[in-house]
């Protein structure tokens, strides 16, 4: 098996007819054996991305490596690489068995070997029971899990999977995100995986690449992306809720510095303070999550938000608070002790720690 290591060096892709590419200038390394999550908004360019690597869209300009491999002009079937689809893609005239051994029938491998590598797949993803079944016989997890089998059985170098779980109810995700996962591990191969779900990102890869208008905005671990953002972009779509954004000025007052949001003057604390020095007497944005406030035995004159509480939403242990600060709608995650928040004024503590901080004009971070 060749080192499935992939690397894209100033690659474009620019569709026939279009004025601007979908994907301008990626420089992009993957490496062997990584689970590596693409994510984004619909027309981020995930999708365009995964298949240039596929071999399903041809590269406009620059070059794509597997390995120390050019594959700018392999064919897919030459790539080593196995695909799942969104839409499982399943033939249904066939029963399981025979829909996971399609591929290896095309390449005309020995019958035995066909025949043991299905099992070994379907013992993997618990469809012994099912392979003389048809997919109208299946639900949508077992549909999946016959795709995944379906690509698993060919061996592949790379595995790319384009929103496999994006058909599934929210109780099946949960369960295909942990067998995705558990898969990865007993393959030991490169994973590429496309979602604009933050969460299977958050919770399924070794690295995430957010991406935007086809750009990378930033590539690194789940954990590096939620607490250091690099942009108000990444900081806004990874996270659940997302960040709250709040409009403030940094003013100096003896020798401390505020964030300062109407009435409500936020001490910064020192170790964010030389980040944030020259910004004295300007506006900044900044993001608070909505996990990043504290309990009211933790309320001090430097960290006192009052605001207004609209509405409470129980999410079984926790409860989100939608309030409003000086005409600004935030979410507000606590606990769920004890009886349910009342609607009226509140005053909240803030984690300033916590307290991410972006410049207006660029929305480039400035301090963490």
């Amino acid at each position: 098996m060749i080192m499935a290591s992939i690397r894209f060096e100033n690659v474009t892709k620019t569709y026939e007819g279009a004025t601007s590419p979908v994907v301008p200038n990626l420089n992009l390394e993957i490496k062997d054996k990584e689970f590596i999550i693409l994510v984004g908004p619909s027309g981020c360019g995930k999708s365009t991305t995964l298949r240039m690597i596929a071999g399903l869209e041809s590269i406009t300009e620059g070059e794509m490596y597997i390995g120390d491999r050019l594959m700018n002009k392999v064919p897919s079937k030459d790539r080593d690489i196995a695909m799942v689809f969104q839409n499982y893609a399943l033939y249904p005239h066939m029963n399981v068995y025979k829909n996971i051994a399609f591929g290896l029938k095309l390449r005309k491998e020995d019958p035995a070997e066909i025949d043991k590598r299905v099992h070994e797949a379907a013992k993997i993803l618990d469809l012994e029971h099912l392979l003389t079944r048809k997919p109208k016989e299946l639900s949508g997890g077992q549909r999946q899990r016959v795709a995944l089998g379906r690509a698993m059985v060919r061996n592949p170098a790379v595995f790319l999977l384009d929103e496999p779980l994006s058909n599934l109810d929210a109780k099946l995700r949960a369960s295909m995100r942990t067998e995705i996962a558990k898969l990865h591990q007993r393959l030991n191969i490169t994973f590429v995986y496309v979602t604009h779900d933050q969460t299977e990102a958050m919770t399924m890869g070794d690295r995430i690449v957010v991406m935007k208008d086809g750009i990378v905005q930033q590539f690194d671990t789940p954990q590096t992306l939620y607490e250091q953002p690099v942009n108000l972009f990444v900081a806004g779509f990874i996270g659940s809720p997302q960040m709250n954004f709040l409009d403030v000025e940094i003013a100096k007052e003896g020798g401390r510095l505020y964030a300062v949001l109407g009435k409500n003057k936020l001490a910064v604390p020192e170790f964010k303070c030389d980040a944030l020095a020259k910004y004295a007497g300007k506006r900044v944005i900044m993001g608070l999550r909505p996990e990043d406030f504290l309990g009211q035995n933790m309320l001090t004159e430097d960290n006192a938000m009052d605001a207004e509480m609209n509405f409470s939403e129980l999410l079984g242990a926790d409860y989100n608070l939608y309030m409003t600060v000086s005409d600004i709608r935030i979410i507000v995650k606590i606990p769920a002790a004890g009886k349910q928040p009342e609607r009226g004024a509140y005053r909240i503590a803030a984690n300033m720690d916590h307290a991410h901080f972006f410049d207006k004009e660029t929305e480039k971070a400035i301090c963490h």
